[in-house]
């Protein structure tokens, strides 16, 4: 007759077993990052250190339509794409508490006060967190030391500042005066740099870096968006250019607080 064995034999026993079966896979929390741009809605799902996950999606933004047609525009955009536990955006504008405030690249006046986290939350059954595209972008390549800026060069003029890691105020530079009358997007925005050429278009970029570094005093400076890479001219050693697709990355930094 075998001896009997103690509760403290009989546990050890089963976690022995259970040790030679596969360990169940812990998928880990997503988070589906989607950049709203004036020229394109674009979307991929991060991992929870904010490494893409799949190809980003895009798809060309239906600007000039209702708010509800782009969230729809949007839930057909991820379809393809892995499940995801919540939501982080980029929007073109100045968005507070979910809320639209401007949305000047869009092109409908039905954007003032739309409630873009509630409708993407509906929509989508999961938690939503917005933010200005600019801002988002940053948040993914900033080091977090010193005051740090970064400007998107895109359909737009974009703008975001950072003090030792933390996003400052939103500031929409890109609306006011610039030279000759015009502001930093009629100026410096994808339609004038089709009409001007990459050239003197970078001239122009050069002067908005100084006035911004003279406003700010930034000790470091990003460039991002998708034109980032047709300027033509020579970088200080402070400013880096960075990949557009930060735009995207940069949406597990609204979950990390």
């Amino acid at each position: 007759m075998a001896p009997q064995r103690s509760a403290t034999q009989r546990s050890r026993a089963r976690l022995d077993r259970g040790a030679t079966r596969e360990a169940p896979r812990i998928r880990g929390i997503r988070t589906l990052s989607i950049d709203i741009g004036g020229t394109g809605l674009k979307a991929s799902v991060l991992d929870e250190k904010g490494a893409l996950l799949a190809d980003r999606v895009r798809v060309k933004t239906p600007v000039g339509r209702l708010p509800e047609f782009i969230v729809q525009t949007l839930a057909k955009l991820v379809t393809a794409l892995a499940p995801f536990d919540r939501i982080s955006v980029g929007f073109p504008g100045v968005v507070r508490d979910g809320k639209v405030l401007t949305a000047p690249m869009l092109g409908h006046k039905a954007w003032k006060g739309f409630d873009l986290a509630k409708a993407l939350s509906t929509r989508f059954g999961k938690p939503v967190r917005i933010l200005n595209d600019a801002d988002m972008q940053g948040l993914a390549v900033i080091k977090g030391k010193g005051v740090e800026m970064v400007i998107t060069l895109g359909t737009g003029f974009g703008t975001g500042l950072y003090i030792d890691g933390r996003l400052g105020p939103h500031l929409e530079i890109a609306h006011h005066p610039f030279r000759k009358g015009e502001t930093y997007n009629e100026q410096l925005g994808n339609a004038a740099r089709k009409r001007i050429g990459n050239k003197k278009w970078s001239k122009r970029v050069r002067k908005a870096i100084r006035t911004l570094r003279s406003l700010t005093h930034f000790d470091a400076l990003y460039i991002g968006g998708g034109n980032a890479k047709k300027l033509a001219l020579k970088l200080d050693p402070d400013t880096t250019i960075v990949s557009n697709e930060a735009g995207i990355a940069g949406g597990i930094a609204l979950w990390r607080h």
